[in-house]
């Protein structure tokens, strides 16, 4: 399953990708939101047990977007959404669908220039962090750093191989 990764510590505000998806969709589903210096983009999660799919009198929300011709722009949706990335405009609900029917991936992706944004898959990263987890239990992974925590732990772990 692709997710929208966003990475609030390179963002710097500039508001491109707000502006592309307003250009496809007339609203922009992505929202900049600037706190002590610091922009933090707001989008749909894509959560697997949705709270908006769930209160939805109408069932309008389905898959990763919402079908315009069921919603009657009630905000019960807008209301529940955890994140505050949904909205109500021109009497319907809005929030991101991650372009899905867009050839070429998102469109707030592709206006990034500081690639503060981009589209993971979260199976491979799981994956990753599996392997990365078992490798530590077998003590076959390589110390990230070499402070002393890394050689305490190296240390330690060769003084038990030679008591065993």
């Amino acid at each position: 399953m692709e997710k929208i990764l966003v990475q609030p510590d390179l963002c710097n505000g500039c508001l491109d990708c707000e502006s592309a998806c307003c250009g496809l969709y007339g609203t922009s589903r992505i929202n900049i939101r600037e706190i002590e210096g610091t922009y933090y983009p707001i989008i749909c999660q894509q959560c697997e047990d949705a709270p908006c799919k769930a209160i939805c009198p109408t069932e309008a929300i389905i898959g990763k977007g919402v079908e315009e011709d069921k919603c009657i722009a009630c905000g019960l949706c807008m209301m529940v959404c955890p994140f505050g990335a949904v909205s109500v405009e021109d009497k319907k609900a809005q929030k991101c669908n991650q372009c899905e029917d867009r050839d070429g991936g998102p469109a707030c992706i592709k206006a990034c220039s500081k690639r503060a944004i981009s589209l993971i898959d979260i199976d491979k990263i799981k994956l990753q962090k599996q392997k990365e987890h078992l490798s530590k239990l077998a003590g076959t992974s390589k110390p990230k750093a070499k402070g002393i925590v890394s050689i305490l732990t190296s240390n330690s772990r060769s003084s038990r191989s030679f008591k065993d």
